[in-house]
């Protein structure tokens, strides 16, 4: 299967049904918080604690079509893990509803169930970094990875990807806020959102 045939076929599975969409959202976000919550108490009794969550691309807000979502979910100082939780709630229902697109969520594209998730995630990480400044807390994107999802179709291989997070969990920004981008190999763009964190459009 050449490129071409592996986007077509990306676009032909781009459908979620709703089932795909619930699942999506629990591993991507709820998932995230059920893992930090769990081991929270143990970064927090070391001087290194760092969490890395995996971001994407496709967790940037430029991908929400409605202005108010955007800056909501842009507002580290008004938004808070209930609301989050509530928004994961909403887009569920209007996916369900067939409102994604009325109601400003991801929806151009497809894959609108993993846009809202990793956005989520890093609202989420933002958060995070708020209320525990001493932790270095960072969203990674690990660049185009070659997956099912994407019929590997990218340009890095699962253990270059994973290479991405491994290493920003050795090391990492203490306090900065910033957005850097990295090219670290085969021309991918690294992005990390350093604690404490910002969005971006």
């Amino acid at each position: 299967m050449d490129l071409m045939q592996r986007i077509e076929a990306i676009n032909r599975h781009s459908t979620e049904p709703y089932e795909q969409a619930e699942k999506c959202l629990n591993t991507n976000y709820h998932g995230i918080k059920a893992v930090t919550k769990a081991l929270l108490p143990l970064l927090q009794s070391s001087s290194h604690g760092r969490i890395v969550n995996l971001s994407s691309y496709y967790g940037l807000l430029r991908f929400f079509s409605g202005d108010e979502l955007k800056e909501e979910l842009s507002s580290i100082d008004g938004l808070s893990k209930q609301r989050l939780d509530e928004l994961s709630e909403l887009f569920l229902k209007d996916f369900k509803d067939g409102q994604l697109e009325a109601q400003g969520w991801p929806n151009e594209g497809g894959f609108a169930a993993y846009k809202a998730s990793k956005a989520l995630a890093n609202a989420y990480s933002r958060i995070l970094a708020k209320e525990h400044p001493s932790l270095r807390i960072n969203c990674v994107h690990p660049g185009y990875v070659q997956t099912d999802m994407n019929f590997g179709s990218g340009h890095l291989t699962v253990e270059e990807g994973a290479r991405a997070g491994s290493s920003h969990a050795g090391h990492g920004a203490q306090g900065r806020r910033h957005w850097r981008v990295f090219r670290p190999h085969r021309g991918c763009v690294l992005r990390v959102i350093c604690s404490p964190l910002h969005s971006h459009r």
